[in-house]
């Protein structure tokens, strides 16, 4: 079974969206944009205690109750798991032979006389051929499959241990050890009612509540009070609390951070009861909330990498930590521009991280929630434009702006990704070179092609260097790539490179960032740096020396670096 999309009308902030989804989808963005909305969405599709409360007038879009809420899932049903078993009893009839997609339909018309919108649903294998679902009441067929487990970020540890000790904790009545135990409770608590009665404060209160009341009524009779604990329910009043190993001590389960996790602990042992005879399905809101970043992360490793704890996963969130496992899910980005939209895109790591795909995660689930991303080569061009930018746009991160460094990542790996999301990308390469039996290949040129599939001819690159032991080979580099660069200026090149600028926000250093810096700076750079050969001092120590140069750049530096053609990629970002 893998959930396939979900389509959304006249719903809260959605006047009309689809959105890809799988069996665990991240739905992330700024405040207020509908995260909790498409939540709310699949709640009311799947969870019967939602769709009780049915739909007020604020539930349709900007309040529009001429038009109905509409609502649908797509799921694929084709494979023969023991999810897909569990639909296909009730759904026989709505499903042909050979349709491999079912599609769960909800419909909310607003009645103006109860001002109420009710649910009404349908699902089958043809979305215009659909089967009114089968209900009573409120209790749809539905309601026979799918176990929704809602967690809010701000959830009840302890209520939501007390609504379900019945089924977290159980006696054995068979267990003979058990059955001494609770005659030996019954004991102990009429023991404990006949003491309560002997107090004095007991006898005092009898002695003078009788003559009042035999004023009254019969002086025969008197008052007299008995204590009447029982145990109602075995299990009512226990509480957790926390033990250390090999100590014997009790703690308070304090500490939100703490009970958010005893929460989905309590979650997972609940939805294994459920999992032989339904479906589970979490919708986890805002799980960071309180939670310190080492726990953020630990979490993000306990939701991803497992189906077993969590098949299907819905999950809302702001936090880049949660996201620092993720793998084989699909990132949802809700933004706004007049109307709510948003992109969505299956994500999975690369063969070549899955070993260690936190290396990757790190840097790309921080750019995920920004609006413009530069990509750049390395720490050193992070350092250095992040001190351009800093006084040309004081507090650029907090408006949607963010430098992320690659570090020998291919760029495509982020490129893909944050383009399908709809996320602004500007890239900033080196025009580097390889070495190669006849002369030297342009790299930089040739990683521009596959970013773009623009299809450069590299043909015009020269073939100076031919023959070249590979010592003279790299001394001579430097004027190779200027030699490339040139070339690249011939008018055919230089319009095919523009359009690339303009369309697919890419741009390449003449040579790269230190030689690119001394073109503008050159002057500056050997005063400040009180070297002769600023390239090679800088290159020599790559980030250390960088971060002594940054130290030492004045505001007029960091706008002439702004408004130079080597750096025109910033300009672009801030747009």
């Amino acid at each position: 079974m893998n959930f396939k999309y979900i389509s959304i009308k006249n719903f809260r902030s959605f006047k009309d969206i689809q959105i890809s989804i799988s069996n665990k989808s991240v739905f992330f963005g700024l405040n207020d944009v509908g995260k909790t909305n498409l939540l709310t969405a699949l709640r009311f599709v799947f969870d019967r205690n939602m769709r009780k409360k049915d739909f007020i007038d604020s539930d349709y879009f900007k309040k529009n109750v001429s038009d109905p809420i509409e609502i649908v899932v797509c799921i694929n049903i084709d494979d023969q798991n023991d999810d897909s078993a569990k639909i296909r009893p009730y759904i026989k009839g709505a499903i042909k032979s050979g349709q491999k997609e079912i599609y769960i339909k909800l419909v909310a018309k607003y009645d103006d006389s109860e001002l109420i919108g009710s649910a009404e649903m349908w699902w089958g294998g043809n979305l215009e051929e659909l089967e009114e679902i089968k209900s009573s009441g409120n209790r749809f067929d539905i309601d026979n499959i799918f176990n929704v487990f809602y967690i809010d970020s701000y959830v009840d540890m302890d209520k939501l241990f007390k609504q379900n000790i019945k089924k977290l904790i159980k006696s054995d009545i068979t267990n003979e050890d058990d059955k001494k135990t609770h005659e030996r409770i019954d004991s102990i608590v009429s023991d404990l009612n006949d003491q309560i009665a002997s107090l004095s404060g007991v006898s005092d209160f009898e002695s003078k509540i009788t003559p009042v009341y035999q004023r009254f009524n019969n002086k025969e009779m008197s008052i007299s009070v008995k204590s009447e604990i029982a145990v109602k329910g075995l299990y009512s009043n226990i509480v957790p609390y926390m033990k250390r190993v090999n100590d014997d001590n009790t703690y308070p389960t304090a500490g939100e951070g703490r009970k958010k996790l005893v929460v989905y602990s309590l979650y997972s042992l609940l939805a294994e009861a459920e999992a032989s005879k339904k479906i589970n399905i979490f919708l986890i809101e805002e799980p960071e909330n309180n939670l310190h970043k080492s726990m953020q992360i630990e979490l993000s490793e306990i939701l991803f990498s497992s189906t077993d704890n969590y098949p299907f996963l819905f999950v809302s969130t702001h936090s880049p930590y949660i996201l620092y496992e993720m793998d084989d899910i699909t990132l949802v980005r809700v933004y706004a521009h007049q109307d709510i939209i948003s992109s969505s895109v299956f994500y999975e790591v690369p063969l070549d991280y899955q070993r260690n795909k936190k290396m990757l995660n790190r840097s790309l689930s921080e750019a995920l929630f920004a609006n413009s991303v530069l990509l750049v080569e390395g720490p050193s061009e992070q350092l250095l434009f992040d001190k351009v930018l800093s006084y040309i746009c004081p507090y650029y991160e907090s408006k949607g702006m963010y430098i992320l460094a690659v570090n020998g990542i291919a760029f495509k790996n982020y490129h893909v990704i944050l383009k399908k999301l709809g996320i602004n990308t500007v890239i900033k390469t080196d025009n580097d070179i390889q070495r190669r039996n006849n002369g030297f290949y342009a790299l930089g040129f040739s990683r521009i092609n596959k970013l773009t599939n623009n299809n450069l001819r590299l043909e015009w690159f020269t073939n100076s260097g031919k023959g070249e032991d590979k010592k003279d080979f790299y001394k001579h580099s430097i004027f190779y790539r200027r030699l490339i660069y040139n070339n690249s200026q011939e008018p055919a090149i230089k319009t095919t490179l523009e359009k690339i600028r303009k369309e697919d926000h890419i741009y390449i250093s003449k040579v790269d960032l230190e030689n690119d810096l001394d073109d503008v700076l050159h002057d500056r750079l050997t005063a400040i740096l009180e070297q002769t050969d600023p390239v090679k001092y800088l290159q020599g120590a790559k980030n250390i020396r960088m971060v002594e140069l940054i130290e030492k750049l004045q505001n007029v530096d960091c706008i002439r670096i702004y408004n130079h053609e080597n750096f025109a990629c910033l300009m672009e970002l801030t747009k």
